[in-house]
Order: structure tokens, then C-alpha cells, then sequence
């Protein structure tokens, strides 16, 4: 009796102490907003009058997801910060755009509408099934005249001729009501998730020195938003510089809309790898094979659903450890290209468990399962300062949030700030938009255009006949560190002409950014295997086999082109087995790698011609697997 008494007394205190401090509901605009590559800081300022005196300021309206530990207040003119804390208020959850609204409303009269057509059909197919059990209107002991017999059939006639035809006009409007109930569900499945959220609350305890205006600034990280890189490389022939048109894609469904807000992209400095083909040195032993050259999967494409099988518009798709992403469609289709030595993807979307899946087809498609969203219980400690030098931390809690008692020594009476937990990264690449811009809260992709660059390149052709005899044109760009890239996809136009898309991939480039402008089918080249010298010798103890191969290069094109050709021949592990480059037709040998490389100048429908031949010796008694 005695502890329910102390305890009762205690929340009397409480209650009384809270009950002295004014509270002030604070609904702000958000003001600038900083996209990372996942996530975004939103920065919410506003001119608040104060009295002279402590004051609990709720800002209210705000997005579900945000991270408490993350929230920082800026206060100005002596306005002394005590406590920070955030909640979600699940009694005032997020409200349904106006279009959500109209939509549901719009369904539910449909719905009704629907079952009056059923009942109204219900009643037509009983009234055609009693007309058809009293087709026999005289009995075995009653004859009919054709009189009444006359009268009879027109009357079956017409009324079930009115019947048929009234049938037919209810089951087309059900299916014109049904068809446009679908419409209306497939509208608000790309608009918003049906899911309703809890709204977010920041608390700040502040002291105001006198009475008066202050400026204050609450800042804060939230999820469910971020952006991506992509490019449009113009290339209009290989004589002219190629235009960069530097993209982002972003996109946010934090349950707020962004309107005519200060936008800033941000990202961490990415690295690069090559697009094109390349070689592995052919060590050659006993009993083992030549490199295996399984085509790399360089682009994959599906469907993303939920767990009922609905396609998922607006589910974002990225190559794990890089900026390279792409969106659904209104289907829920993706495609995304996927670079050299990335094989997993992330698959997102908005209240749903992401999921990582390793890349094994071209093709995959993915069902999202429905996550349950929880409050974390946030831990927030407040420092402060106060006339006599010390403020301690706020002692009353709000019902979700864990309060930590703390003192900090005074430092600057004129600003206080609440420090927010973040990540700093090695380097970081900003892109501040100069104009204001509005990203509604939908999920959908906005592109913003952010650079356009005209980039001073070298072009060359490219080609391994060995693994794929297409050629690519390739651009070398020096200088390229001062554009800021990040690794992202490319749209490619070449001559005018949309070639298809590419990757601009800078995460292992040196001093020369190398990117594809695609393949080009004007440039032949053809590898043949000669086969007179495929054979076999045996000397002594010794067994000889010898290879030679054709290279055929010709340049179909109206102007002269520079093109490298590469090829290769086996790289000997073992000193009995000796490899000896008879013939390397003109060709650049590598004795470490066996890679033979030539580079070539042609000339409007020039070709050339080339060949290279290649023996190997080893014991007779030996197997060896020769390409």
C-alpha cells in the first residue's frame, strides 16, 4: 500500500511538472532536402514566437520513417535547446492523398452498383428458370384451341426475348464495372500503398530568454527515399566530342510531399570496371583445360510481386555494391545491366522485406512478402544550457521514447544543437539543383537533369574474336576525375541513332575513362581456325601439336578507323612442356600472358589479313587438352 501510494504521488509530480510547460504545435514546411543514395536529410525551418520561459514544442505532420537518433535541432538567438525526442503518433496517422481518397470512394459506389446488377440479374435468370418449367400449359385430360395455343407462344416469345436481351445488357454492365474496378485498384496500387502509417512527432524543450521571435531549424534522416545515377552519352561520329548528360533519378514515398524544396544530390565517390570482354592468361598444364569463357550475364530483366502475385509498380532493383538501379514499371518489369564481378541484386519496395538474390539467369523474377512495421524505442539525450550554467536532461517521458539524464558544460549560449548520429564517408560527391524543386511522395521515378558535359575523347574499336567477334567502339576520355562520375547505366546514341545502353563504370579506371558506345556492325572481323596445321608429331620422345588461326579484319565505314584486335596462346606451367609462338603476324606478344595484340589503321573499305601459328612440345606419354 505504502509503494502504490509513493508511486501514485511520483506520477502526480510528473504530471504536475509537465502540466507547468506550455505546449505550442508546430506545423512547418519542409525547406531543403540533401538525397542520398539511400535515404535523405530534411531540413524543416520556422520562425516561432516565444514567451520568455520553457517551452514543449511538437512538431507535428512529419514522416513516418524517420530515424530518431538522427534528429538535430539548430536553435539561434540565445534559444537554449534542453531535450530532443521522437515518437509516432498512432492515434493521427498518415492521411491518404486527395487522389487515393477520390479513388476508394469511387470503388465503393462501383461495389454497390455491382451488387445491384447481380441481384437484378439473380432475379432475371429465376424468372427465365419458372418460364421454362411452365412451357406446358395444357395438361393430359385439357386440349387447346390455336387460338389460345397462338396467344400462348407470343406471349413465351416476347417475354423471353425481353428477358435474353434484358440478361445480356446486365452481364455487359457488369463486366464494364468490373473492368473499370480493376482500372481503379491497378491506379492505386502505382499510386501509394494502401498501408496506413503513423504520423511522426519531434519534442523540443527549449528555454527562451525573453520574449521574442527564433528562428529554428529541426533536421533529420529518413528512409524510403534516394536516387540513382544514369547518363545519355550523344555521340554524333568518331571525329566529334561525345556529350554527357548526367542524370538523377530520384524518387521518395515518405509520406510527404517535397514541394519547391532546396534539392541537393549526394554519394559517396564510386570506382569502375571495364564493360568489354577480356582475356585470362591460358596456363596451360597437364590434364587441364583452356579458360572457360561462359558468357557473362550482363543484363537481367523480370517481374517484381507481392505475395498475392500483383506486379509491383515502382520497386526499385540494384546491383548490390554499386549505384547501378532501375525502377518497375506500371507492370512491375525491370531491366538492369549488370557489370563484370557483380553478382547479387537488391530488390526494395516501400513496406515490404527487401531481399538479396545472387544473379543466375537473365531472367528472375521476384515476390516480395509484406513487412511489419514497428517502433524501435529511441533513446535521445538532451544537453543544454540554463542561467546558472547547467541544464540537466527533461525528466518527463513520452510513452515509446527512453530519455537519458545528462549534463554538458557550457559552450556557446547563442546556439545549441542537438548532434545527430551519421556516417562520414572517405569522399562525397554534391550536386545542389540552383531552382527549387517538388517531388511528390508517390514512389514514382523524377528525373532531374543535373550536368551536361562535352567530353574531349579518342575513339577506338575493339575486338576478341576468340570469345565474341563483334566490335565495339570504345571512348577513351582523359580528365574525366574533375566530372564527379559515379558508376551508373547510359543510353547511347551514335550517328543520330539510339544504339542501346551501356555502362559508365569508373570504380577501376586510372588516368583514361574507357566506356562502350556499342557494337558496330560495319567493322567485320572473323577468326578461322586453319586446320592443316591442327596436327599432331611425334619426335622421339616427344609429341608436337601446332595450331594457326586466320584473322580477318575489313572496315565497311565511310571514314578511317583505329582498331585492336586481341588473341592469345597458351602460357606453359611446366618446363617439359614448351610453347613456341612460330608466327605472330605483326602482332604484339606478351610472353607472361601469351596475349597477342594488334592495332590497326584502316582505311574506307579497307581489310587486312592476318594469321599467328603456335606449336607445343611435351613427353609423348603425356595427355594435353589443346584449344
Amino acid at each position: 500500500m505504502k509503494n502504490t501510494l509513493i508511486v501514485l504521488l511520483s506520477l502526480f509530480c510528473i504530471n504536475s511538472y509537465a502540466q507547468e510547460i506550455p505546449e505550442k504545435e508546430i506545423n512547418s514546411e519542409v525547406n531543403e532536402v540533401t538525397v542520398f543514395l539511400e535515404g535523405a536529410q530534411v531540413i524543416r525551418e520556422k520562425q516561432i514566437e516565444l514567451k520568455a520561459g520553457k517551452h514543449l514544442l511538437k512538431y507535428v505532420g512529419l514522416s513516418p520513417f524517420i530515424e530518431g537518433k538522427s534528429v538535430q535541432v539548430k536553435a539561434e538567438n540565445q534559444l537554449v535547446v534542453l531535450s530532443v525526442n521522437h515518437q509516432q503518433n498512432y492515434l493521427d496517422k498518415t492521411k491518404r492523398s486527395d487522389r487515393i481518397t477520390e479513388l476508394h470512394e469511387k470503388l465503393e459506389l462501383l461495389k454497390e452498383k455491382e451488387k445491384l446488377e447481380k441481384t437484378h440479374l439473380s432475379i432475371i435468370i429465376k424468372e427465365l428458370t419458372f418460364l421454362d418449367a411452365n412451357r406446358n400449359l395444357g395438361g393430359k385430360n385439357n386440349t387447346l384451341d390455336v387460338t389460345t395455343l397462338k396467344q400462348a407462344a407470343d406471349y413465351y416469345r416476347q417475354r423471353l426475348t425481353s428477358l435474353k436481351m434484358e440478361e445480356l445488357k446486365r452481364k455487359q454492365t457488369l463486366s464494364a464495372i468490373e473492368e473499370e474496378m480493376n482500372d481503379i485498384n491497378s491506379q492505386m496500387r502505382d499510386l501509394a500503398s494502401e498501408k496506413e502509417y503513423p504520423s511522426g512527432e519531434v519534442w523540443v524543450k527549449v528555454e527562451a530568454p525573453k520574449t521574442g521571435t527564433y528562428p529554428i531549424e529541426v533536421s533529420y534522416l529518413v528512409g524510403n527515399a534516394g536516387w540513382y545515377p544514369s547518363y545519355d552519352i550523344r555521340a554524333k561520329h568518331i571525329e566529334a566530342p561525345v556529350q554527357l548528360i548526367y542524370k538523377a533519378n530520384v524518387k521518395q514515398d515518405t509520406k510527404i510531399d517535397w514541394k519547391d524544396v532546396k534539392l541537393t544530390f549526394s554519394s559517396a565517390e564510386p570506382s569502375v570496371s571495364a564493360v568489354a570482354p577480356k582475356l585470362e592468361t591460358y596456363f596451360l598444364d597437364y590434364n587441364s583445360a583452356p579458360p572457360s569463357y561462359s558468357r557473362h550475364i550482363t543484363r537481367v530483366h523480370g517481374i517484381i510481386t507481392d505475395s498475392q502475385g500483383d506486379p509491383m509498380p515502382g520497386a526499385t532493383v540494384l546491383v548490390k555494391g554499386t549505384t547501378i538501379g532501375t525502377n518497375t514499371n506500371i507492370d512491375g518489369h525491370y531491366s538492369i545491366a549488370i557489370p563484370p564481378g557483380s553478382n547479387q541484386l537488391e530488390v526494395s519496395s516501400i513496406g515490404f522485406a527487401s531481399q538479396t538474390l545472387p544473379v543466375t539467369n537473365e531472367v528472375m523474377n521476384v515476390a516480395l512478402q509484406e513487412e511489419v512495421f514497428a517502433l524501435e524505442e529511441v533513446v535521445v539525450t538532451g544537453y543544454g544550457t540554463g542561467k546558472k550554467g547547467l541544464v540537466g536532461a527533461i525528466k518527463n517521458k513520452v510513452s515509446g521514447v527512453a530519455i537519458n539524464e545528462a549534463q554538458e558544460p557550457r559552450k556557446k549560449p547563442e546556439q545549441a544543437i542537438i548532434p545527430m548520429e551519421q556516417v562520414e564517408n572517405q569522399t562525397t560527391v554534391n550536386f545542389e539543383v540552383q531552382q527549387p524543386y517538388t517531388i511528390k511522395s508517390d514512389n514514382k521515378s523524377f528525373h532531374v537533369e543535373v550536368e551536361s558535359y562535352s567530353l574531349p575523347a579518342n575513339f577506338e574499336y575493339y575486338c576478341v574474336p576468340k570469345i565474341d567477334q563483334k566490335t565495339y567502339l570504345m571512348a577513351h576520355v582523359t580528365d574525366w576525375e574533375r566530372y564527379n562520375l559515379l558508376e551508373g547505366e547510359a543510353n547511347v546514341f551514335f550517328e543520330d541513332t539510339y544504339v542501346g545502353k551501356t555502362l559508365l563504370d569508373v570504380r577501376y579506371a586510372t588516368d583514361t575513362l574507357q566506356f562502350s558506345l556499342g557494337q558496330d556492325k560495319q567493322v567485320l572481323v572473323k577468326r578461322e581456325k586453319v586446320r592443316n596445321f591442327s596436327n599432331k608429331q611425334f619426335i622421339g620422345n616427344k609429341k608436337i601439336e601446332s595450331r594457326a588461326w586466320n584473322i580477318f579484319v575489313k572496315n565497311n565505314k565511310k571514314q578511317p578507323i583505329q582498331i585492336m584486335v586481341l588473341d592469345q596462346i597458351p602460357v606453359s606451367t611446366k618446363d617439359e612442356i614448351e610453347v613456341e609462338l612460330e608466327k605472330r603476324g605483326g602482332a604484339k606478344f606478351n610472353e607472361n600472358t601469351g596475349e597477342l595484340k594488334w592495332l590497326l589503321e584502316l582505311k574506307p573499305d579497307e581489310k587486312e589479313a592476318f594469321d599467328f601459328i603456335y606449336s607445343i612440345k611435351y613427353p609423348k606419354y603425356r595427355n594435353l587438352i589443346v584449344e
